[in-house]
């Protein structure tokens, strides 16, 4: 029972990971997609991700907008299972160095950095092989990868161009990861307090009701979308890339290829295709925290937890 109960923030926090990204994967295969619109179809017009999600079900078929899915599950039981199990663990282990009192704030933005940080680390391979997946389609037949899932994505891409391929934008990741939490647990607890007092329920941090949840999960969505795009953006460009003809590649690395895309695009190219990463990011967050909930109850249950 020690181990069932070590474990369940790992579990329990994986299962609502792979539940949520499953339910908003069209969402964020558009986001990528339109990420990757400059650099892969540079003459091609500007349109909203629902524009975009159309035409890819109308021209390619239904299955098209869960392109990369085995990739995007993958990902989330290696990262969300380390992000939300570390954190709890973390801040558990914090709170008792605190003699069991509630820890500050400050730390516990250390802890969703910390554990972002590490999550990133174990996760990205499983980030490059998605988002290559989600873009392949767009590119010419001859530049296509045609990965057959997320385990032969692996394979071949440290086969044909290093392990160190499974790593590329290793760094805007973690920043993206980092950015992502901060962004989240900060305004997700301040806005918890904030629609409680708006609407009339009791400030009961650790029993919020749907309503207060629903509400601060979409405030926190947003300013986690604003912090971490940028990065996510880079992120998405530095994965993609592969050599030309001479070896050569696009981008030289996160700096270079920051640089490229303010000098050629614009600063507000960093928050291109918000709208889809806010669609991606908020009912994320809620299908999370509504979901680990029930996950937590069954699990603790099944096992004969009290």
């Amino acid at each position: 029972m020690v181990l069932a109960e070590t474990v369940q923030p790992f579990v329990c926090g994986g299962l609502a990971a792979c539940f949520a990204s499953s339910c908003i994967h069209p969402i964020d295969l558009a986001k990528v997609r339109i990420q990757l619109m400059s650099t892969l179809r540079p003459d091609a017009p500007k349109i909203s991700f629902p524009t975009l999600i159309m035409n890819m079900v109308r021209e390619e078929g239904v299955t098209s907008i869960y392109a990369g899915l085995s990739a995007a599950l993958m990902r989330q039981a290696i990262y969300g299972t380390a992000r939300i199990g570390l954190h709890r663990t973390f801040s558990d282990k914090l709170q008792e160095m605190n003699k069991g009192q509630e820890i500050p704030f400050y730390m516990k933005t250390l802890s969703g950095m910390g554990s972002g940080a590490v999550a990133v680390a174990i996760g990205t391979p499983f980030d490059v092989a998605l988002v290559r997946m989600q873009s392949d389609s767009m590119k010419p037949k001859a530049d296509r990868r045609n990965y057959n899932n997320v385990f032969d994505a692996l394979r071949r891409c440290a086969a044909e161009e290093g392990a160190g391929a499974l790593y590329a934008g290793l760094a805007p990741n973690i920043l993206r990861g980092m950015s992502m939490n901060v962004g989240m647990m900060a305004c997700y607890d301040q806005a918890k307090t904030v629609m409680a007092r708006l609407l009339g329920d009791a400030p009961d941090a650790r029993a919020p009701s749907l309503p207060v949840k629903l509400s601060s999960s979409a405030i926190a969505g947003f300013t986690a979308a604003a912090f971490s795009l940028p990065f996510d953006m880079l992120k998405s460009r530095l994965q993609d890339q592969r050599p030309d003809a001479s070896g050569k590649l696009r981008y030289a690395g996160l700096l270079d290829c920051a640089a490229s895309v303010a000098r050629k695009e614009g600063v507000l190219a960093f928050w291109t295709g918000f709208g889809a990463y806010y669609g991606r990011c908020a009912p994320h967050a809620m299908l999370i925290l509504l979901s680990i909930e029930q996950v937590t109850q069954t699990y603790r249950r099944v096992l004969g937890l009290s």
